[in-house]
């Protein structure tokens, strides 16, 4: 079902501005095989986007978890007055407390939420373009809950960092990598020998690699592994399994099996034996940057080698040696993460009303998540809800 709201730009007629780079026409598409080609379209080469907002990756969610949470297609597309897509906006729209609230699809799994856009439009967007595009949302829609954008992506401005905004919940450390720069420039000499000591203990095993799985058997094995040994791992930590919620095994596994044209939508990573499997990471990739999406490691003896640590060292230098410019372990400031990523990206929230019930709801949603930032930069109080969601949870 497509609903279309073809309204003229108020900045079509600006001497800066070429009509054909204007917002015309908008379109809420509510289904997802009528939005299909237009999306493909949009993450061809010489388009702004992420690989967490490819439509391999969030079809499979919206198929496996966003309809059993009750979340709807909320697809916008913007086109100029050649009807050439110059954005699509990938929402879903939940209603809950009787506000309709529209936010990015895929739920907790991707690290990034943001639009695909026409490079060029993205590049010359102003306020009123996203006043344009939003101007007929109001119908279907009471609020924007836009969370976890990049302010940038590959050194292009992400156009909602234009929109009011927050600083996200949670931050994501990067590793800035060098093109064709040595091995040193990515980890140190120092940390190198240390996880070249540990991994003598493991490639005493026998079949001992590193590898990057590419068949469909491979992965099949490698997830079946994951979704035996993750439930422990959390239950260890004492943290909620996602991975346990409805859906998400199947959106994992259709996402990893999913082809694209370098790989796969989702890549996994792992060291193995010829007796176990080690560790895996998993992550998305789109020839610039890799990020980081699950992972775990073996619960034998061997994981008091630091497999985990071994296998990023492999992945950072399979990129590095690649020209890719940047990777990052995910959302969540870890130790771990620290240890390879020395630089931060900026990350926003921003929550915008479409109507006067949802000025109330942004004004909620902004105050919550300023308030989960802040419990989470206070070590003590972090601890404390810690200790009650173990409690109570």
């Amino acid at each position: 079902m497509t609903m279309a709201a073809a309204m003229q730009s108020r900045t079509a007629d600006s001497p800066t501005r070429p009509k054909a780079n204007c917002i015309a026409h908008v379109d809420i598409v509510g289904d997802l095989a009528a939005a299909e080609p237009v999306w493909r379209a949009l993450e061809e080469p010489g388009h702004l986007f992420t690989p967490y907002q490819r439509f391999d990756l969030l079809g499979s969610w919206q198929r496996s978890v966003g309809e059993r949470e009750g979340a709807r297609p909320f697809v916008v597309i913007a086109r100029d007055a050649e009807h050439r897509p110059l954005a699509l906006l990938p929402l879903a729209l939940r209603q809950g407390h009787g506000v309709r609230t529209a936010c990015f699809m895929g739920g907790k799994h991707p690290t990034f939420n943001m639009g695909l856009w026409n490079a060029e439009f993205a590049a010359q967007a102003v306020t009123t373009d996203l006043d344009m595009l939003f101007a007929p949302l109001h119908e279907q829609a009471d609020v924007l809950a836009l969370t976890q954008q990049p302010k940038r992506w590959h050194d292009h401005q992400n156009p909602f960092a234009l929109l009011p905004q927050q600083t996200a919940i949670n931050g994501c450390p990067l590793l800035v990598m060098e093109p064709g720069g040595p091995p040193t420039s990515r980890i140190s000499n120092s940390f190198r020998r240390r996880l070249k000591s540990k991994e003598k203990k493991l490639q005493a095993l026998a079949g001992y690699r590193y590898h990057l799985a590419t068949t469909d058997a491979d992965i099949t094995r490698l997830l079946d592994w994951f979704f035996r040994i993750k439930p422990v791992r959390m239950a260890e930590q004492k943290l909620p399994n996602v991975f346990a919620e409805p859906g998400v095994e199947q959106f994992i596994r259709s996402a990893c099996l999913a082809p694209r044209s370098e790989g796969r939508v989702i890549d996994i990573h792992a060291l193995e034996c010829d007796e176990e499997v080690i560790a895996i990471f998993a992550g998305v990739a789109d020839g610039q940057r890799f990020s980081m999406m699950f992972n775990t490691y073996t619960m034998s003896e061997h994981a008091r080698y630091s497999p985990g640590l071994i296998l990023m060292r492999y992945i950072i230098d399979r990129y590095g040696e690649r020209g890719y410019r940047s990777l990052d372990l995910g959302i969540g400031t870890d130790d771990y993460k620290r240890m390879f990523c020395k630089d931060d990206d900026d990350i926003f929230d921003s929550f915008v009303p479409l109507t006067s019930r949802g000025r109330f709801a942004a004004m909620a949603m902004s105050s919550l998540n300023h308030g989960k930032r802040l419990v989470k930069q206070n070590q003590m109080l972090f601890d404390l809800a810690r200790r009650l969601r173990q409690a109570f949870g």
